[in-house]
């Protein structure tokens, strides 16, 4: 008798347990879009360090924006997606070219920002979902270098990788919070003149971090 208890009780929970289940699947599933804002910081790697750092300001910092886009699902308490996002950067150098007219200098200005990876989550109750990330990163760089004589604007395209940790509420069945840090580290680089000749690759090694926020809609 206390066999058949058994059985019929964990039958019933069982019974109860499934659509809930099935609800928990539909949530963090389908295809989402983003507005970010946070802050950007972009400095040489530890490989790059200048030694008298108190003389130049190795690192640039400001505001970063751009939209995001993934499409995300949710195989039963695990949740995988792909996404991608364009970001812009205000972060620049602080000193005026003009203060050194004995060299050449440049003032370098953070461009465009562009991932492409994965993320991989875990569901904490209904709304909530925390989440690492990793993938593909590249940067673009506007160099402006002058002898106070002439100026040369140039672009430099950094690729990379990216790493990150967020987590996402969601605050309406389609309308999502999120806030995350990421941390890229760019190990190649392309100059590109401004005749349109490109230079070959050559190694370096920039380290960028960024803590962002986002508002998100999901279909």
């Amino acid at each position: 008798m206390k066999k058949l208890v058994s059985i019929v009780t964990a039958g019933s929970m069982m019974a109860i347990a499934a659509p809930a289940m099935a609800q928990d699947a539909d949530a963090f599933t389908g295809f989402r879009i983003e507005g970010l804002v946070g802050y950007d910081s972009t400095r040489p790697g530890s490989d790059e360090d200048i030694d008298n750092a108190d003389e130049i300001d190795q690192s640039i910092d400001d505001i970063a924006y751009g939209v995001g886009v993934g499409y995300d699902m949710n195989m039963g308490g695990l949740v995988l997606g792909v996404e991608g996002e364009w970001m812009e950067s205000e972060a620049k150098t602080e000193y005026d070219t003009t203060g050194f007219p004995n060299f050449g200098v440049a003032n370098v200005e953070a461009g465009r920002d562009l991932y492409a990876g994965i993320r991989v989550g875990a569901p904490l109750g209904e709304r909530a979902l925390v989440y690492a990330k990793g993938g593909y990163a590249n940067a673009k760089m506007n160099v402006l270098a002058t002898d106070n004589v002439t100026d040369t604007d140039t672009d430099v395209n950094l690729d990379g990788w990216r790493l990150g940790a967020g987590a996402e509420y969601a605050v309406s069945d389609n309308m999502f919070v999120k806030a995350e840090y990421r941390y890229s580290n760019y190990g190649e680089g392309e100059i590109e003149a401004p005749s349109g000749l490109e230079s070959d690759r050559f190694d370096l090694d920039v380290d960028r971090h960024q803590v962002v926020a986002g508002v998100g809609l999901r279909f």
